[in-house]
């Protein structure tokens, strides 16, 4: 064996020492990298309709279920069809206007193979300038039809 070759098989030694001393295998690590990049694609396309003004496909990031919870300004609504009605009477009922949204700081933490939190904080800028920020939490789930938002939690600064 020559230098090259101990040098490295130490390498690829202490490499997967330190995946199993930090609990991860090689293949879990590169599962977990692409159900946080799945979950990070859902959340930027949620971003992608709302400011196409396409409400419906922004509530696409959601749970289509009854049991969907959202909380916010002291309310909890209950289910997709509420929650979605919830964002037309603020966002497109006479008046109202989207606006333009963001989420600076925004991470994404996996909780298990099939969970995961999302939090940051949401802004949207409106076309007169005004702006409205806060912060949010979310918890996604992996369902059948892929990662959903299953909880909502977003309150106003």
């Amino acid at each position: 064996m020559n230098g090259n070759s101990i040098g490295s098989g130490l390498c690829l030694l202490w490499l997967f020492g330190s995946w199993a001393v930090a609990g991860v295998e090689p293949a879990a690590a590169g599962a977990r990298g692409a159900d946080e990049s799945a979950v990070r694609r859902l959340l930027d396309q949620q971003t992608e309709a709302w400011n196409r003004g396409d409400l419906e496909g922004y509530m696409q990031g959601y749970w289509q279920s009854p049991d969907l919870t959202f909380y916010s300004g002291g309310t909890i609504t209950g289910g997709w069809d509420s929650t979605l009605a919830r964002y037309r009477k603020r966002y497109q009922s006479e008046g109202r206007q989207m606006g333009r949204l963001d989420f600076p700081g925004e991470t994404i933490e996996l909780l298990g193979p099939d969970a995961a939190l999302a939090r940051g904080r949401w802004r949207l800028v409106f076309p007169d300038g005004k702006q409205a920020s806060g912060l949010y939490t979310v918890i996604l789930k992996r369902l059948p039809v892929g990662w959903r938002i299953v909880h909502d939690h977003s309150s106003a600064d």
